[in-house]
């Protein structure tokens, strides 16, 4: 059971959110995980202004992000993650329905360490959650100085 270190999930359909986080508690994952739902707050969050200018000054120690998202996209929430040296070390999975390759490129041009396609059955998708949740939160080694972040 892992415990230490919060997921961020970055997702605009609450159906997909509910479900990635079902998947993680099915699977033992018990990170704590902020949920929001634009690209926007995902900033917000990541540097601590808007309705996130009082938390901790802690990063995620994952970061799930889809690509299709309202007021900023996915691909510019990459390239601001990427582009601060409090964020760019944090790994970011892209988790959506996208399978365009151009989306798949830029996403790895930005700096994403993983790009996963949504699975269309529960199943499959509690799985490949299990997958990342085990490599992402008990088998990768984070950058020094970074495990408590």
């Amino acid at each position: 059971m892992v415990e230490e270190g919060e997921i961020l999930l970055v997702e605009d359909n609450r159906d997909d959110a509910e479900l990635a986080m079902r998947a993680l508690e099915e699977n033992n994952l018990v990170n704590p995980i902020v949920w929001v739902r634009d690209g926007a707050e995902a900033l917000e969050f990541l540097f601590r202004e808007g309705r996130h200018a009082g938390r901790p000054e802690s990063q995620p120690r994952l970061i799930l992000l889809d690509l299709k998202l309202p007021l900023v996209d996915g691909h510019e929430v990459l390239a601001r993650i990427g582009d601060d040296p409090r964020t760019r070390l944090v790994p970011v999975v892209v988790l959506t329905s996208s399978q365009q390759e151009r989306d798949r490129l830029q996403s790895y041009l930005l700096g994403v360490n993983s790009y996963i396609v949504k699975p269309v059955d529960f199943s499959s998708f509690v799985e490949a959650m299990r997958i990342i949740g085990m490599y992402w939160l008990l088998l990768n080694q984070p950058p020094p100085g970074t495990e408590g972040t």
